[in-house]
């Protein structure tokens, strides 16, 4: 069948229609147009507007520390709205209000957006990141540029240098590792955490999304610089100043200060005048009210306090890679070690309670003990070539009280691989619980004050006693502590270490990410918290609520006159550190 031609349409005809079909056309582009942009506004208003998502939560911005070697890119990725399985996020004052309901009062706490961020398992630094306020320099680096004026026997220069860590320590007599080593003050901590702090692999520009706040001040540098010949308000006057311009910050508004947390290289009692009067020791930096609420971690804190934290004392010891680290513990486990026990330290006779007299008396008469005599003038205590030989020959290192609870020398014992003997628990057990293990009997012995003072119990006698299989099992558990004893080089990183440093940074994030959370849930932390029993809290195992009549009670009764056995005043013991310190300077 023949197929039939397409009709065809004159050219005269299209002419005549060409107008007409052109106003069409533009009449249906036009309609077309209108409705692709109705479309798309009521998309972007009502589709959009709508939408439930945290808008806080879309995609930041690049947050870069200029002085961390790796920048950190802060995505919504990270923070993921998704709910804990093992932390509710409701308010427990919500719990019979309808769902929605509980979910609007949740997004009311102002760190939520910090929490979420431990739910994305994917970002290293999910739950770990850290805000540092930028301080004015008065608070910090202008006391540095003072550095000859922070300590009244110590020109402090030198001791400031090289990020803290003092000069470089020869290695003459092959006691120390070629590198590594330096003749760090043991007041240091605050600029050496400081410096430590620059290099952190999480920090972060965003405080709302900060595990916890720190804040960069000196304060033992501030209070060094003032205790002796100035009145109270000067000691007062920095301290003060700090508070006053935290609180006016609107981190502080997120939980009161008490996500924020600071470092002091030196023992409590320094800031801890008890009163106004001008003889009284110290600032009251630990007293003022907004102080209560952050944490202080320092050199020695008190066991009657809960704005306290204990961190190592700096040793000598600052490794700038993890080889050098494993390179010096197997060197310490091979050492010959040729005396049973050994002590460096002076007498104290002005303080009748204390036992060095016993101690240094029984370790003359003992062919198996070494003692290293510290006193006025010339003294190798005040080598740290001869301090170490004598730990790295010595099998135990005797720890008894200095002018205060804690001691140094307790932690360049065990860097030499020395097992520690202590003979008070607020010597070590209550003080240093983020970096010591709660089973003191590990890597310690422990020698009750009482039996030395009242008993004249043989120290060489109760330490022959222990098999040298058991003392070797305490050895090494005590040469594995070591890299969470010393403070590693601020100015590199370790690779998978973790030093002091980390430790505390992390047990800082821990207390606060379970303050946060027992706030949503509506509780506490303890049942009936009772201030002046912290540090029984600081010995209970995880989940444990409560505390009781404790053996240790008895070192640990309050001291009211001055007679307990808790060693004293504090403010007379921090008085006889700086004594101690005058005199080793002599």
């Amino acid at each position: 069948m023949r197929r039939r031609p397409a009709a065809s349409v004159p050219f005269e005809q299209m002419d005549k229609g060409t107008g007409k079909n052109q106003q069409n056309r533009l009449c249906l582009l036009a309609s077309l147009s209108a409705f692709f942009w109705i479309l798309l506004l009521y998309f972007h208003f009502v589709v959009l507007g709508g939408n439930t998502v945290d808008e806080s939560v879309k995609l930041e911005a690049l947050s870069l520390n200029t002085e961390s070697k790796t920048p950190t890119l802060v995505t919504d990725a990270r923070l993921t709205n998704t709910p804990s399985k093992t932390t509710p996020l409701i308010d427990a004052s919500l719990k019979n209000t309808p769902s929605s309901s509980s979910s609007q009062k949740t997004e009311t706490f102002p760190f939520m957006r910090a929490l979420r961020t431990i739910e994305n398992k994917s970002d290293p630094c999910g739950g770990k990141y850290i805000y540092a306020h930028d301080l004015p320099p008065r608070f910090n680096e202008d006391m540095l540029k003072e550095c000859r004026s922070l300590s009244l026997w110590t020109n402090m220069c030198k001791f400031t240098s090289n990020a803290g860590l003092g000069p470089p320590l020869e290695n003459v007599e092959g006691v120390f590792s070629n590198t590594g080593w330096y003749a760090t003050n043991q007041f240091a901590v605050d600029v050496i955490f400081s410096n430590r702090m620059k290099q952190y692999e999480c920090l972060t520009n965003d405080s709302s999304i900060a595990a916890a706040i720190f804040v960069p001040f000196y304060a033992g540098f501030d209070i060094a610089r003032y205790l002796w010949g100035y009145n109270i308000s000067t000691r007062d006057a920095a301290s003060l100043d700090l508070v006053d311009w935290l609180m006016k910050r609107p981190e502080w508004g997120i939980m009161g200060g008490r996500d924020h947390f600071l470092v002091a290289g030196r023992i409590t009692w320094d800031f801890r005048r008890l009163t106004d009067e001008e003889s009284d020791w110290g600032n009251k930096l630990l007293f003022l009210p907004a102080a209560k609420n952050m944490s202080m971690l320092v050199v020695e804190s008190s066991p009657w306090n809960a704005n306290d934290f204990g961190i190592p004392y700096p040793t000598y010891f600052h490794p700038a890679k993890d080889d050098d680290v494993f390179t010096w513990q197997e060197r310490m486990r091979n050492l010959e070690r040729k005396w049973l026990f050994s002590f460096a330290g002076a007498p104290r006779p002005d303080n009748p309670k204390s036992i060095r007299g016993q101690i240094i008396d029984q370790c003359k008469k003992s062919k198996v003990g070494k003692l290293l005599e510290c006193d006025f003038g010339e003294s190798k205590c005040h080598s740290p070539s001869s301090i170490m030989q004598m730990f790295q020959s010595s099998l135990f290192c005797l720890q008894p009280q200095g002018d205060s609870y804690t001691r140094r020398s307790a932690f360049d014992s065990m860097l030499a691989g020395c097992i520690p003997v202590f003979f008070h628990p607020g010597s070590a057990y209550t003080q240093y619980t983020w970096h010591l293990p709660k089973n003191y009997t590990t890597f310690s012995v422990f020698i009750p004050e009482d039996d030395i003072r009242k008993r004249n119990v043989s120290i060489e006698e109760v330490l022959s006693k222990i098999p040298p299989e058991q003392v070797k099992i305490m050895r090494e558990k005590v040469i594995s502590l070591i890299p969470g004893l010393i403070y590693a080089d601020p100015r590199s990183e370790l690779e998978t270490l973790k030093d002091a440093f980390d430790v505390a940074v992390q047990a800082v994030i821990d207390k606060v990410t379970r303050l946060r959370r027992n706030l949503i849930e509506g509780r506490t932390e303890y049942d009936n918290f009772v201030e002046e029993n912290s540090w029984k809290y600081e010995l209970l195992d995880e989940g444990q609520r409560k505390v009781g009549a404790h053996e240790w009670d008895p070192f640990f009764s309050k001291p009211k006159d001055g007679n307990s056995d808790s060693g004293g005043s504090s403010a007379e013991a921090a008085k006889n550190s700086w004594k101690n310190e005058q005199r080793d300077q002599s």
